[in-house]
């Protein structure tokens, strides 16, 4: 070594290079994984600006009374979904099921027979659409749900004659139309069906192999996971929503109609889309499909109080889908950025 140079650094030359943090990739990932969370609230800020009765505590018992359907819906498809399935027919199921209490109530006015008609004929064409599925190997879930939503439109039709009918048990008034001052009883049940869904995916097997089997179902199988019976059960639940969603029209209502839940399907798909479930499966959470689902409630909502034309209204729901599922997609890239950055800094 020459005067005047100075000695090489220990650390430079004998020890490796120091490792970086993770806690900036960490803290990006979680920021990223927000993004449902956060256009929510850029929607509600809006709202409340262009419409200073929008964060009223009335209209904001409004908005929850309106999304309570498509929340109850978005919950059960989040499950079909993230197998890599679709369910076509929760909306005419709803009308189905509707319509089958009211005739029920007309001949035998009881409520505990009234409900149990409902689920059960939610439960029912659920377990139609998964039985049909996995052992009439059918080539996707589109083509049999898709002939059960029109057999279940045809049946509500014809049950019904045409026409909607009056009264409902009292019960299923109060938990359709009724609330706890500005807080509706309907928004108590989404709670408590979407905490079951979140113990249920996350606290039992059965939630992991959904996971599994909408990642790999190859691999699922190979893993000795029974496939057929989770997509027959995932295809049940989503039934049953569609029953406990037919209670909460029919309350608010006081009616069974033929024309409950058009186009209820698209709703709840789209909510559960926009939360960041893929349909590719394997992805999506309970707590994003309930974001999903009041981001489009409070859109509508807003509209209507900013005198939004009716023809444009599904316009600006149509385009805002598009965008949410377009940011989805860029967040979705910037998650797995983040993750291989997150991985090389540890």
């Amino acid at each position: 070594m020459t005067l005047g140079t100075r000695p090489p650094d220990a650390a430079v030359v004998g020890a490796p290079p120091p490792r970086r943090r993770p806690g900036g990739p960490r803290l990006a990932l979680r920021l990223i994984r927000t993004g449902p969370v956060f256009m929510l609230l850029v929607i509600v800020a809006a709202a409340s600006v262009l419409s200073p009765v929008f964060l009223t505590t009335r209209n904001l018992g409004n908005v929850l009374a309106q999304t309570a359907v498509i929340a109850v819906l978005a919950v059960a498809q989040l499950l079909v979904i993230v197998t890599r399935g679709i369910d076509l027919s929760v909306g005419s199921t709803v009308a189905l099921a509707a319509v089958a209490g009211a005739l029920v109530f007309e001949a035998v006015p009881s409520a505990t027979v009234v409900v149990l008609t409902m689920l059960g004929t939610g439960l029912a064409v659920g377990a139609v659409n998964g039985v049909a599925l996995v052992w009439g190997r059918l080539p996707h879930p589109f083509i049999v749900t898709l002939a059960t939503l029109s057999v279940a439109h045809g049946l509500a039709l014809w049950l019904a004659g045409g026409q909607p009918h009056r009264g409902m048990p009292g019960i299923i008034q109060v938990l359709g139309g009724e609330s706890i001052g500005w807080l509706p009883y309907s928004t108590l049940l989404v709670a408590a069906l979407a905490l079951l869904v979140l113990l249920l995916t996350t606290r039992l097997v059965w939630g992991r192999w959904i996971y599994a089997v909408g990642g790999n179902p190859d691999a699922a199988r190979r893993a000795a996971i029974p496939v057929n019976a989770v997509l027959v059960s995932v295809y049940v639940m989503s039934g049953l929503a569609a029953g406990i969603a037919a209670c909460i029209t029919a309350g608010r209502l006081n009616a069974g109609s033929p024309t409950f839940g058009e186009l209820a399907e698209l709703d709840a798909i789209a909510a559960v889309v926009i939360g960041g479930a893929s349909f590719l499966g394997g992805r999506g959470t309970v707590t994003n499909a309930l974001v999903g689902a009041l981001m489009i409630g409070v859109i509508r909502n807003a509209m209507n109080l900013l005198n939004v034309d009716a023809f444009i209204q599904p316009i600006v729901i149509g385009v805002v889908i598009l965008i949410a599922v377009e940011l989805d997609v860029i967040r979705g890239a910037l998650e797995r950025r983040f993750q291989v950055m997150q991985a090389v800094a540890a």
